[in-house]
């Protein structure tokens, strides 16, 4: 039978509609999320594939609620430019609806930006600067379970209570590291102390700190305070440790994960803070056990617990109020969220109208290698400090839609 052209085209026009419409609805009904971190550099492992995959152990532990949830991922290489490249596409053309972890604080200050003009969801985990909740704060902003106030607050503050009352700086000299630098100035300093000097260096890149170590020594300071983070952490504390540098090391920012790229021999008697540890209590573990198996030699640091909490608390606050109207307005998924307690197996506590999370934050001491019972066992914990203390005063951060 001869078919004419005009039906034949006809035919095929019709079978090219449905998908369309098909995926329309699809994408009506599909919350999209995007991790956006350092997959390859010197924050692979405090982030990275761990945080991908305790995203996705959100979603999975979600379930449906009536819409269906897809999670994608992108590596930013730690530059601002890149990072902001990522999410307009992410946002323009791929229907992302919450962009989540983003560490680097100059990458997070513009993600930031292009989230609040896009009224787009973000949700910080991976970046310090105060300043997200502070003079860069935003309607469609969370920052969840650290930053530069609450680490110089509890360690700078340990250190100084302590005895070390003066201190040389190494600062990765971006954002974040003259940030976390001119908090914890603020409280040596409020406690009677100084600072003697610092060396900033080039971020990313820079993997000898020999010369930084040598003038630090030679301040005559007693502490050493290290503003940098993840593999410069790792490399400085190697190196000093090399060097011979009797001065005590203060890691402004390590994480579990950092402890165990040094091990306990090196990194023993070491103080830092987290808002999270795998051992903490029966919540934590068992949230552990649950991730543990598809991340075995990486096991969760807050950065990655609070990619899952983060994911999680979203999720909610989207069914909460039906994925179409949430669809709306990514400013109005941040006010339900701030609305509603986070209560999950790594944090509890609220999200305050700065967009700050307020979860309690831990004082660890890195055990010695003959205290330690087993795999990950690292920690012990020296002061806890309330989400009501934990954090910058609300009155303190300049954030321009803060009346308080």
């Amino acid at each position: 039978m001869e078919i004419s052209r005009r039906a034949l085209l006809g035919t095929a026009a019709a079978v090219a509609t449905v998908p369309v419409a098909r995926r329309a609805r699809a994408q009506a009904n599909t919350i999209k999320i995007g991790v956006l971190n350092d997959q390859s550099g010197p924050y692979r492992d405090t982030g990275g594939p761990t945080s991908v995959i305790c995203a996705k152990q959100a979603v999975e532990e979600f379930q449906s609620k009536g819409f269906n949830v897809e999670v994608i991922a992108a590596d930013h290489q730690n530059k601002p430019d890149l990072g902001a490249s990522i999410a307009r596409e992410w946002y323009d053309r791929e229907g992302v609806d919450l962009i989540i972890d983003v560490p680097t604080s100059s990458v997070a200050l513009a993600i930031a930006g292009v989230s609040k003009e896009k009224n787009k969801v973000h949700i910080n985990v991976g970046a310090a600067t105060s300043d997200l909740t502070g003079k860069s704060c935003s309607p469609t902003l969370v920052h969840y379970c650290y930053d530069t106030y609450m680490l110089a607050k509890s360690t700078g503050g340990a250190t100084v209570k302590a005895g070390g009352d003066s201190w040389y700086f190494i600062t990765a000299d971006y954002a974040f590291g003259q940030q976390l630098q001119k908090d914890t100035t603020a409280f040596v300093t409020a406690a009677g102390g100084k600072v003697l000097g610092s060396s900033p260096y080039p971020f990313p890149g820079t993997t000898d700190f020999s010369s930084f170590l040598l003038q630090a020594q030679s301040s005559g300071a007693k502490v050493l305070g290290l503003c940098n983070a993840g593999g410069d952490t790792v490399n400085s504390i190697k190196q000093a440790k090399e060097f011979g540098i009797k001065m005590r090391l203060a890691a402004m920012l390590m994480f579990v994960t950092d402890v165990n790229a040094l091990g306990l021999d090196a990194a023993q008697g070491l103080v830092l803070t987290e808002s999270f540890y795998w051992d903490l209590n029966d919540r934590t573990r068992a949230f552990t056990n649950r991730v543990k198996a598809k991340t075995p030699n990486n096991w969760p640091n807050m950065i990655h617990a609070g990619n899952y909490s983060g994911t999680l608390h979203f999720l909610k606050a989207v069914a909460d109020m039906g994925v179409a109207e949430a669809k709306k307005s990514g400013a109005a998924i941040v006010e339900r969220m701030k609305k509603m307690p986070v209560d999950d197996d790594c944090f509890q506590g609220s999200i305050r109208v700065d967009g700050r999370g307020m979860f309690p934050s831990y004082l660890f001491e890195v055990k010695k290698p003959s205290e330690s019972k087993g795999k990950w066992d690292y920690f012990k914990t020296l002061v806890t400090t309330p989400a009501d203390q934990a954090w910058r005063p609300l009155n303190e951060g300049g954030c321009y839609f803060v009346t308080a």
